[in-house]
């Protein structure tokens, strides 16, 4: 057993199939345990620990059914407050999306952006769209990890806040690519989405201004 990250929420093992599952197999296995919160009362802890378990989980499979790549989940634990999914094995797409070619970088985000769209069209919200939520396998997959934040909502202002994410995280971790990279996942989306799309991209223009008023009032 190793520790991958130890995160706010939950912590992330990498453990032995065998282990986990007790069937002979030579895989690894991912197990995210939700851990729980002191400053909760406990019995409200359990409750919210032992839904986003199971909502997570929930979300991570109605995506692949979608058609988006995510892990195969396979033990849900709402008492012991963890899930146990394939271990994807692969490049975070924030260690790439740089030093990529601009034509196979085009790619990747407009793939990413179809992907973003087959969620919403199945009324999922990732809530968590950012580069290092992205794996690219070596057969040039792009799984979605970490639904832990995410929702069923088919809203405009949820998809144009889930989109306005990701942009963020283009600016802020990829600055000298990100207008162009946005575009792409932007020509991604609308590819995939059709006609709604384009209110769903005026949306998160709607999102940006805000957002910036909000700044020039804090000034």
């Amino acid at each position: 057993m190793s520790l991958l990250k130890k995160g706010a929420e939950a912590n992330l093992l990498l453990e032995n199939f065998a282990d986990v599952l007790h069937f002979a197999c030579e895989k690894k296995v991912l197990v995210k345990h939700r851990i729980p919160k002191d400053y909760r009362v406990k019995g409200l802890d359990l409750n919210l620990r032992s839904s986003r378990t199971a909502l997570e989980a929930k979300l991570i499979v109605d995506a692949k059914r979608a058609g988006v790549p995510t892990p195969v989940v396979y033990e849900v634990d709402r008492v012991g407050m963890r899930i146990v999914m394939e271990y994807v094995k692969g490049e975070q797409v924030k260690k790439l999306l740089e030093d990529m070619d601009p034509s196979d970088r085009r790619k990747l985000c407009e793939l990413i952006g179809k992907q973003i769209a087959r969620l919403h069209k199945a009324g999922i919200i990732h809530g968590d769209l950012t580069t290092s939520n992205m794996i690219r396998t070596p057969e040039g997959k792009v799984y979605f990890i970490d639904f832990g934040l995410g929702e069923y909502d088919r809203s405009r202002e949820s998809r144009g806040t889930d989109l306005h994410l990701l942009h963020r995280t283009l600016q802020s971790s990829h600055f000298n690519v990100a207008d162009e990279s946005f575009k792409a996942v932007l020509d991604g989306y609308k590819c995939e989405l059709g006609k709604v799309a384009g209110e769903i991209v005026q949306r998160v223009k709607k999102i940006e201004r805000r957002g910036r008023y909000i700044s020039k009032e804090k000034r």
